[in-house]
């Protein structure tokens, strides 16, 4: 019991690994192990056998996902998965490194990118802050970006609320009214550690340390970009 992983009490973390090669499968399985100790692992090798995964297991934590798999169509698949499974974090794990792969797939809704290329040491802790609720981007791509692009690590005021996911966003709403986070479960049907995951998440993107400057910064940039909340 003292070396289990776990997002509350006694729950384990569960990673689907989709990628159509069984040794990379295979090696991330190691590395997601050690992220999480005695991580529950799914492996797929297609984007059909992924979303049939996704849909059949319950509680998905973090899906490391290819991008060149038989079935993957890029952003499109990631913006796919993104709207059927809102709850699920996705981090694409792939050969390209290029600046506008990265961006696309961020933009897309993915929550990290992961270079093959990178060390152990690396993919570890990637993981690790994604399944906190943070964002992971590579650091050379970080380096290179300037003022006008979309940094999840670093947003724009004006791109901060478009960095949320939709569930993000259905959280937000909730925190906005003043909602407990037993109340935000009971509302959105998920469970309490889901949603101090999302609550995480969204004050890593919206730079804030609690609810009260979270609600001031999503008044102050509603404005500002004439976002239309649903609860208005």
């Amino acid at each position: 019991m003292e070396n289990l992983t776990t997002k509350d009490d006694n729950v384990k973390y569960t990673i689907v690994i989709a990628d159509d090669h069984a040794l990379v499968r295979g090696g991330l399985a190691l590395i997601a192990k050690m992220a999480v100790k005695e991580a529950i692992i799914f492996q797929t090798n297609s984007f059909d056998e992924t979303i049939n995964t996704l849909t059949e297991t319950p509680s998905i934590d973090l899906l490391l996902l290819d991008l060149m798999m038989p079935g993957m169509d890029s952003e499109n698949s990631i913006q796919a998965i993104c709207n059927q499974f809102p709850d699920i974090p996705i981090v694409i794990v792939s050969v390209k490194e290029d600046f506008h792969s990265i961006q696309s797939c961020i933009a897309a809704g993915a929550a990290g990118y992961i270079p093959k290329t990178s060390p152990p040491n690396i993919t570890v802790s990637a993981i690790q802050l994604v399944l906190s609720g943070g964002v992971y981007i590579p650091p050379h791509i970080l380096r290179s970006q300037q003022s006008e692009t979309v940094d999840n690590a670093q947003p724009s005021e004006q791109s901060a609320l478009h960095l949320l996911t939709q569930r993000q966003k259905d959280v937000l709403e909730q925190v906005v009214l003043g909602k407990s986070n037993q109340a935000i479960a009971d509302y959105l049907g998920l469970t309490i550690p889901t949603i101090k995951m999302h609550v995480s998440a969204i004050f890593k993107k919206f730079k804030v340390k609690n609810r009260t400057e979270a609600v001031a910064k999503y008044s102050r940039l509603k404005e500002k970009t004439n976002y239309a909340s649903p609860a208005s």
